[in-house]
């Protein structure tokens, strides 16, 4: 899968790891910034990975700041992205099962890096349900 991820600073610090594991495990990987841990404006690169997604020259999208909310809100201000903050296992599958999610977002100051890469398996490991899920996503729009 090709994979795009954006961070703030608060993410920078936790990417590499995240990088490492998504490529070890096949996947491409495309790195929006922040690309140093100084303070940075987080709607450049939560929307820079947004787009990608909402283009498809990127499967799915991930997202990191430090509470995962700002990155969240900014990539689903982009057109035909679906992004949900992947807070606990169960919520990581549930993103992909019945709301079609092709994008997560992480808060990497309430997480560990762990429990991020452990979420960011179970998100695109998962299937979509479609049915009465396609549904109700039919109607966001």
């Amino acid at each position: 899968m090709n994979i795009v991820i954006g961070s703030d600073n608060h993410g920078y610090k936790i990417k590499p790891e995240i990088i490492k594991h998504l490529e070890d495990n096949g996947h491409k990987v495309t790195d929006v910034g922040a690309y140093t841990n100084e303070s940075c404006d987080y709607p450049l690169y939560a929307k820079a990975a947004a787009e990608m997604v909402a283009s498809k020259e990127a499967d799915f999208g991930i997202v990191i700041c430090s509470s995962g909310e700002g990155v969240m809100m900014v990539a689903n201000k982009v057109r035909g992205v679906r992004c949900g903050l992947g807070y606990n296992d169960e919520v990581a599958a549930l993103l992909r099962q019945h709301n079609d999610a092709n994008m997560i977002s992480f808060g990497a100051t309430f997480m560990s890096v762990e429990d991020i890469i452990r979420r960011i398996d179970i998100f695109l490991s998962t299937a979509f349900e479609g049915g009465r899920h396609q549904r109700r996503i039919n109607l966001f729009e």
